[in-house]
């Protein structure tokens, strides 16, 4: 079975007949859970079991040797909030294993497979694309066109600070982690999980409820990380650490005459978009 050590952190959850199915990237294609797939297919109990049999089954008696070559482990968050390895296929390998799960669901699901599938491709072909779908998903979520601007900004220098950290050695996951927690400290005095705490959230994405200054010192933080991290043309964790601190002290510095300035904390307990949607709401009546 090949273990995959390093992994895009892109984790995303498509539904296929009210099912969730969790789905990562992976040498720049979609890889599905094939337990998420059994259980939408299926409806068993134990979808981890009926996948154990149609492996061996697969194995034994069809001779789909090559199977144990085709899947791969990524680690998926699970439903406790942790990130477990997970037997995942792409579309071409799953497309081998649902020919051999009797369902009625196999076929529709088949067209869908190939639908969500091959959304990557078509965003590497037109990069556009993906941030079409992010706006139209934050806009069906209630979020105002001056917000998503600023969050499709946030999504791109983070991808810039990030692939600048990948060039320099620093290692995906863990790392990556670290890093971003020390911008964060630095910017507002709190790491991420300490910010989610602090607004009430759990599993949700701390960045989709900040508002605007939030996001702005967000991203002067990895903005100014970046550029440090250039300049100073470090190399691995360590020496990417002391940048990610001097740029979150960048932003945390600015927070701080902001503040002075303004007598207003820039770090709200308030969730961005329940608060719009509401006053909105206030607003009609």
């Amino acid at each position: 079975m090949k273990k995959e050590n390093s992994i895009a952190d892109v984790n995303h959850l498509v539904v296929f007949n009210k099912k969730s199915i969790r789905r990562i990237l992976h040498d720049n294609a979609w890889c599905f859970s094939i337990t998420d797939v059994v259980e939408a297919l299926t409806d068993s109990s134990n979808p981890r079991r009926y996948w154990s049999d149609l492996k061996s089954q697969l194995h034994d008696k069809e001779g789909f040797f090559e199977l144990y070559g085709k899947i791969v482990q990524l680690k998926l968050k699970s439903s406790d909030g942790k990130k477990y390895e997970t037997d995942c296929a792409n579309t071409e390998t799953l497309f081998r294993i649902i020919q051999s799960i009797p369902s009625p669901k196999a076929e529709p699901f088949k067209r869908w497979l190939a639908k969500v599938g091959y959304e990557r491709v078509q965003e590497i072909e037109d990069p556009e694309l993906a941030s079409k779908r992010a706006k139209a998903i934050y806009k069906a979520k209630g979020y105002d066109d001056a917000w998503i601007e600023k969050r499709m900004r946030a999504i791109a220098i983070r991808e810039e600070l990030t692939d600048e950290w990948k060039n320099r050695g620093v290692k995906e996951d863990r790392e990556y982690a670290i890093l971003t927690a020390e911008i964060s400290k630095a910017a507002f005095g709190m790491t991420p999980s300490e910010y989610k705490d602090f607004k009430g959230l759990k599993r949700e994405n701390l960045r989709d409820h900040m508002n605007d200054l939030e996001l702005i010192f967000s991203m002067l933080g990895e903005a100014a990380t970046t550029e440090i991290t250039r300049n100073k043309d470090v190399l691995g964790f360590d020496q990417s650490k002391d940048c990610a601190q001097e740029g979150g002290a960048v932003a945390g510095n600015a927070r701080k005459e902001l503040e002075q300035k303004t007598g207003k904390q820039i770090s709200t307990k308030g969730n961005y978009l329940p608060e719009k949607v509401e006053a909105k709401k206030l607003k009609g009546k």
